[in-house]
């Protein structure tokens, strides 16, 4: 597996980390899918509506999805995985990430933020529902 995005995209994901630190950011990457690989078209940010412990966890609630999901429909696309941060933590899942995060084929970006500021960003996919497997980052920017 991997996932195709663009330079951009990574700097959204990046900015809204470091937006919300020393909260979590969440959001949904939205797309299509060509074979094994996640195209991405746009990155939707989401709010985190978790009331306590921010830092370490987020939620998004089941009204934000059903927009996401109406809003890649109209633009012809899916919902193909989620993003979030982990401030002052490696850009790795943890443990509650396996139990609450994506299906088995999308993928799962995790930003990390160390003091404020964005650092390593790892993109992640759950062949199964045991693990997850780091996935390869392609980046193709446009050529003007």
């Amino acid at each position: 597996m991997a996932i195709k995005l663009k330079g951009e995209h990574l700097d959204r994901i990046r900015a809204h980390g470091e937006q919300t630190y020393p909260y979590e950011c969440c959001g949904f990457l939205l797309g299509t899918r060509e074979g094994e690989i996640n195209v991405l078209a746009e990155v939707y940010a989401a709010e985190n509506e978790r009331q306590e412990s921010r830092e370490t966890r987020y939620l998004i609630t089941p009204e934000q999805s059903k927009r996401a999901d109406d809003y890649a429909r109209s633009r012809g696309l899916g919902v193909i995985g989620y993003y979030h941060s982990h401030p002052d933590h490696p850009a790795a899942p943890s443990g509650y990430d396996l139990d609450h995060s994506c299906w088995p084929g999308e993928s799962y970006i995790i930003v990390a933020v160390e003091h404020g500021k964005a650092a390593a960003l790892n993109s992640f996919t759950k062949p199964d529902y045991d693990k997850f497997e780091q996935e390869e980052i392609i980046v193709e920017d446009s050529v003007p």
